[in-house]
């Protein structure tokens, strides 16, 4: 089995061995073990849990890599009809501590009915999606679950 030295960030790595394919509640880690779909076993094995986002690449003990992709999960991309309202949305969501991830001037959250009435009825315009989902990194002194890395530059 090989080691995870490093993690490098999409588009500073060429070529991979092998790819990982994980949700992305499975891409915060400390320890774990991980078989490619090649059959590649990887140990990742920090001091600290690390998030691993969508098209990151583990850097293995012998300087090969294997690429992380992120499942395409079921989320809902959220539009707003200004600035002003998507600040808006934007605060509702945050308030009840909403894992986001902010796609161009769109936000993404995981498919929640709950949710999706709230923001129908606040003026947002919603469509279903199916990507991978990378959600931005929790405040390090927010509430609810942290989540702790390397960063992506």
């Amino acid at each position: 089995m090989k080691r995870v030295t490093s993690i490098k960030a999409r588009g500073e790595y060429t070529a991979a061995v092998d790819r990982v394919v994980l949700d992305a509640d499975d891409r915060h880690r400390r320890r774990i073990v991980l078989t490619g779909e090649q059959g590649t076993q990887v140990l990742i094995d920090f001091p600290k849990p690390v998030a691993l986002r969508d098209g990151d690449g583990l850097v293995l003990d012998d300087g090969s890599i294997v690429a992380i992709a992120g499942v395409e999960e079921q989320l809902v991309e959220i539009e707003a009809p200004s600035a002003f309202e998507a600040v808006r949305l934007a605060w509702h969501l945050g308030n009840r501590h909403t894992d986001v991830q902010i796609v161009g001037g769109r936000v993404r959250i995981r498919r929640d009915h709950v949710l999706e009435d709230m923001l129908r009825g606040l003026g947002a315009r919603l469509a279903p999606v199916e990507a991978a989902f990378d959600p931005e990194p929790a405040s390090p002194h927010g509430h609810g679950h942290r989540h702790h890395g390397h960063e992506h530059g």
